[in-house]
């Protein structure tokens, strides 16, 4: 099953939501706020989008609203420590399917190449 993590009151992540419904791809909703995410899931996550820097949404309100120092975290464990403290500042949606592969964001033509259904 697809799980989909974000935050319930996401725009970009309802629409998604409603997306995977539409097209009835069997999913699970997490709100990693609610939900907090293991270190290590952490870090697989950004290995496979491309670093920390790719997970994350430096164009949020969370963000924007960091202490200049907390926003160049120079270790994994300080990249960890800040989005245990603000999971909010991961880009959304965030995608894990069976295989467990990760994508990040979402668009009507990405979902339908990533989950090939649609034309």
């Amino acid at each position: 099953m697809t799980t989909l993590y974000g935050l319930n009151n996401c725009d970009t992540c309802k629409k998604a939501r409603k997306w995977l419904d539409r097209f009835g791809v069997a999913h699970s909703f997490v709100d990693y706020r609610d939900n907090r995410q293991a270190p290590e899931t952490l870090v697989e996550w950004k290995n496979q989008v491309g670093g920390w820097e790719s997970l994350i949404n430096k164009s949020s309100t969370t963000w924007r609203t960091l202490a200049p120092n907390r926003k160049e975290p120079a270790s994994d464990a300080e990249w960890k420590l800040l989005l245990k403290e603000y999971p909010q500042l991961i880009r959304r949606p965030l995608v894990v399917t069976d295989d467990g592969k990760v994508s990040q964001g979402f668009s009507d033509n990405g979902f339908k190449q990533r989950f090939g259904v649609g034309s």
